[in-house]
């Protein structure tokens, strides 16, 4: 079948037996998505080189925000074994600490029995990572709303953020992700301004993708796999891009909608 490659972007934070929270999934369930999108015929890429150059008619871009340590833990040996690599984004003033991070939707696990999910990757993991194929990005320095700063505070978390993560990693940072997904045309041409290329969203309405605001599929902890299967299907995704979506796809949009503190 000819025209574009179907370019399947998904957008997760945790992986955890135990935990929880809207945010999370179990390796479990992480690894049966990922066995079926590969027997599907998806082959992986970073999320930079799959909006430049996919390798495949079918192209799968595995994404993380937040930098949990558990992306490490539990999902680089699923996703390594499978020959996918991933792209993490970071918010830089948190990465190296052993203290939890916290910010508005995470915070609500500060002292209780999870709050070590929340710790996040160092410096140091994040270069392994990079070693084995990933791609690091910038999630910003501080996880603020970026549509609710003015012009000097959200050019300074753009800023910042891309240059801590060029000179811990050695290597050019030109993906963000907005966190919250909360992006607005003030925010893309500020991005752009900072020389990120490439900028990823988990949209509460439906557009096309472009390079500076590209549609992620949101993966959470309410997922059963029939759930998973619909979201990543090429013809639903496709109907998110049309006006129409609006009304179709509605109860598809929940999840997507919902604060998760991503």
């Amino acid at each position: 079948m000819g025209g574009l490659p179907d370019v399947l972007v998904l957008c997760y934070h945790a992986v955890s037996p135990n935990w929880d929270a809207s945010l999370s999934v179990t390796p479990d369930r992480f690894w049966r998505q990922l066995q079926y999108l590969v027997h599907r015929g998806y082959r992986g890429a970073t999320f930079r080189d799959a909006l430049t150059a996919p390798p495949a008619p079918r192209t799968l871009a595995i994404t993380f925000d937040d930098s949990y340590r558990s992306v490490a833990k539990w999902a680089f040996p699923m996703l390594e074994s499978l020959d996918l690599p991933a792209t993490v984004f970071v918010p830089t003033c948190f990465i190296g600490r052993d203290e939890p991070m916290s910010w508005p939707g995470i915070d609500r696990w500060i002292g209780g029995a999870h709050e070590d999910e929340l710790r996040p990757l160092s410096w140091q993991a994040l270069r392994r990572l990079v070693d084995a194929g990933w791609e690091v990005g910038s999630h910003t320095v501080s996880h603020p709303r970026l549509t609710s700063l003015d012009y000097d505070s959200l050019r300074s978390e753009l800023n910042e953020s891309k240059l801590a993560c060029e000179r811990a990693l050695d290597s050019p940072c030109t993906s963000i992700s907005y966190p919250y997904g909360d992006v607005d045309a003030r925010v893309v041409a500020a991005a752009a301004e900072a020389g990120y290329r490439f900028g990823a969203t988990l949209p509460r309405r439906f557009n096309a993708p472009q390079p500076l605001q590209w549609p992620r599929v949101g993966v959470w902890y309410s997922d059963e796999f029939p759930r998973f299967r619909l979201k990543a299907a090429k013809r639903v995704r496709d109907v998110r891009t049309l006006a129409i979506g609006e009304r179709l796809a509605g109860p598809l949009r929940r999840r997507e909608s919902e604060g998760t503190g991503d």
